[in-house]
């Protein structure tokens, strides 16, 4: 008697993988601030857009269930990252290692960042997915470039909304933060509406290679189960 081997596609593992490189290498890049005329940013701001928009595929393609699977696997993948670094940041260096404060400048991150980045990351993928999920119901699969814009749109804005506070709050004036969290969102969305055109391809692309499109039917849109 022979068994069926579940089929695993081959597009969402590609999917998968880049989605948690891009969330390890934004903790990375977070390390460098670079000026945007003349405002500092986070190097994390040229590739964690990029995040939303494979979350943006995975739910228009495969639907809220797959996606919700997907920011689960980040999570935990970019958690993971996080533990090893500190442990490794934290064995003490060899006599011959010079670098061991650049590592730290790297690695050593502050608990308090890590843990907003953390909770901002679930809160925001969450929503980005919900409102894409349901605008696609609701419009019947039409507009996707709305849909893909209003969901980042709102995901990045609770993103920073629960990142800034809970990493800066005390730190930086109140009055800056809210204008850095304001900038943030503008400067990530635009990032998104800039690459629409290659993102609408993609999703026409994929859609067409898996022979699939999922509409959302009478599912429980909960972050742990539904």
């Amino acid at each position: 008697m022979n068994e069926k081997t579940p089929q695993i596609s081959r597009l969402f593992l590609i999917l998968s993988s880049l989605f948690v490189v891009c969330l390890i290498a934004a903790n990375l890049f977070e390390t460098k601030q670079f000026s945007f005329f003349g405002y500092s940013q986070p190097g994390g701001l040229i590739i964690f857009p990029v995040s939303y928009i494979i979350n943006d595929v995975v739910c228009e393609v495969w639907g809220f269930r797959r996606a919700r699977m997907l920011i689960w696997l980040g999570f935990l993948m970019n958690f993971f990252f996080v533990m090893m670094g500190t442990l490794c940041d934290i064995l003490p260096p060899a006599a011959y290692w010079e670098n061991n404060e650049g590592f730290h400048a790297v690695f050593g991150l502050a608990p308090r960042i890590t843990a907003a980045s953390f909770v901002a990351f679930l809160g925001g993928s969450w929503v980005n997915a919900y409102v894409m999920s349901t605008m696609k119901v609701r419009h019947k699969g039409r507009f996707f470039p709305l849909r893909a814009i209003v969901s980042s749109l709102f995901g990045e804005s609770i993103d920073s909304v629960i990142f800034f506070p809970l990493a800066l709050g005390g730190i930086v004036p109140w009055k800056d933060l809210l204008w850095l969290m304001l900038l943030q969102v503008l400067l990530k969305t635009l990032y998104e509406v800039i690459i629409m055109p290659i993102t609408a391809f993609v999703v026409k692309k994929v859609k067409a290679a898996e022979q699939t499109d999922v509409y959302d039917q009478n599912i429980r849109y909960h972050l742990f189960k539904g």
